[in-house]
C-alpha cells in the first residue's frame, strides 16, 4: 500500500508562502500590498460613514413617542417604573472604617 500523505507533500508546497528573490518585484509586491491596506482602509470609512448616517436619518424621521408625563397624569401605573427613595451619604461614612 502506498503512503497518501506522499502525495500531499508535493501540493503542500505549491501554497507555500515565499518571497520573491527579484528586489524589484518584492518592492511591487509591498507596493500592493499597501494600495490593497489603504483601499480596504478607505472602503470601511465609506461604509462606517453609510451607515452613521442611515442611522441618522431614521432617528430623524422615525422619531421615538414621548412616554411618562402624558401617562403619568391618568393615574395608571406603568411596570417599568420602580419607585424608591433614596438618602445622600457623606463622604466620611464612606471612608470611615467598619
Amino acid at each position: 500500500m502506498r503512503n497518501p500523505q506522499f502525495y500531499f507533500n508535493n501540493l503542500r508546497a505549491v501554497f507555500a508562502p515565499r518571497k520573491p528573490r527579484n528586489p524589484l518585484v518584492r518592492v511591487g509586491l509591498g507596493l500592493v500590498g499597501l494600495v490593497i491596506l489603504a483601499g480596504l482602509l478607505v472602503v470601511g470609512l465609506f461604509v462606517g460613514a453609510a451607515m452613521l448616517l442611515v442611522g441618522l436619518v431614521l432617528k430623524l424621521f422615525n422619531p421615538r413617542r414621548s412616554t411618562g408625563t402624558a401617562r403619568s397624569n391618568t393615574g395608571r401605573h406603568d411596570n417599568n417604573v420602580v419607585d424608591a427613595q433614596y438618602t445622600v451619604v457623606s463622604r466620611q461614612a464612606i471612608d470611615a472604617p467598619r
